[in-house]
């Protein structure tokens, strides 16, 4: 349990946290395409503790971003076939698990494409045409080139128990992540997240010293069977290390319990300063978020350690 640097309220008396952590979500959803590596670029140069993204399966076995098991209509547009009668085209819609690289890697996903007007993301997100749909080793080796050592990566797997037509097996689906991780150099300083307990237990297993952070939401908590009344203890005993519930999840009921199960909560999708604030005041680890800079903000004013902005990259010969 990483605790960090805690301080005494003098008014409510409740031990507060002076090292909380904000985590970009896929990348800073808020401000650049999602799951993209100009938006991770810009997210480090920005500045946060973790950069969260998803990743799921192709029909080739290659782990490529993206938040859905099929292709999105909002952060995915077809721009032609791989080959000329290519019978999937087109791939939006389609399932990731049934096209190839090269079939995804058609796709623009750098402008949001809303389907009502008041699509908050689309209002927000400056778009990036002709982005393409990268792979996690593309990700790995942008970090490495930013030399971006004080960023942590935060993968989570896609994997829907409910449809398993569309979801990798989720112990050869860790493997495959922790074998990409490993190759990178990267197992120490990243962390395996999931809402299928399946993926956090196999981690548990196979790297037993990379964090794990099970996800939880009320609409998903069967997935992983009778977790009972205790969901911290649940998720213990299944192999994390950190619990992250959806915000309307965190109470000082569950905050309570998982301290007593010794996880840190990490608490999604927060993007609103004063619900953020409320949350801190609880005492979670970490704040999930796709406006890290709202956060920086807060964090300012509440005198928080800041994460550092990463250097940009230089171009060659400079």
């Amino acid at each position: 349990m990483r605790r960090g640097i805690a301080w005494t309220c003098p008014v409510t008396g409740r031990v507060l946290r002076v090292r909380v952590e904000i985590h970009g979500h896929r990348g800073a959803r808020g401000l650049w395409p999602e799951n993209t590596l100009p938006g991770m670029s810009r997210t480090m140069e920005l500045g946060v503790d973790a950069l969260e993204f998803d990743v799921a399966l192709t029909a080739d076995r290659r782990l490529v971003l993206t938040h859905d098991l099929t292709v999105s209509a909002v952060t995915s547009a077809d721009r032609g076939p791989v080959h000329a009668g290519d019978p999937l085209y087109p791939y939006v819609g389609k399932p990731i698990n049934a096209l190839t690289l090269a079939q995804l890697r058609t796709l623009d996903v750098g402008v949001r494409l809303p389907r009502h007007p008041d699509d908050r993301f689309a209002l927000t997100q400056v778009p990036m045409p002709e982005t393409r749909m990268p792979t996690l080793g593309a990700v790995l080796g942008l970090v490495n080139a930013y030399e971006a050592e004080g960023v942590r990566l935060h993968i989570e797997l896609k994997s829907d128990p409910t449809r398993p037509e569309l979801t990798a097996d989720p112990e050869m689906f860790t493997d495959l992540v922790v074998e990409e991780l490993d190759r990178h150099g990267r197992l120490g300083n990243a962390a395996i997240l999931s809402f299928d307990w399946r993926v956090i237990s196999h981690a548990e297993r196979v790297a037993p010293g990379t964090r794990r952070f099970a996800l939880i939401e009320l609409d998903t908590l069967h997935w992983n069977g009778g977790v009972g009344d205790d969901v911290a203890a649940a998720a213990r005993d299944a192999g994390a290390t950190t619990l992250s519930p959806e915000h309307i999840m965190v109470d000082e009921t569950l905050m309570e319990r998982s301290a007593a199960a010794g996880l840190d909560v990490a608490v999604w999708t927060v993007n609103d300063t004063e619900l953020a604030g409320r949350l801190l005041d609880l005492g979670v680890a970490g704040v999930v978020t796709d406006y890290p800079d709202r956060m920086r903000g807060l964090w300012r004013e509440r005198g928080l350690r800041l994460p550092q902005p990463v250097a940009p990259l230089r171009p060659v010969g400079v």
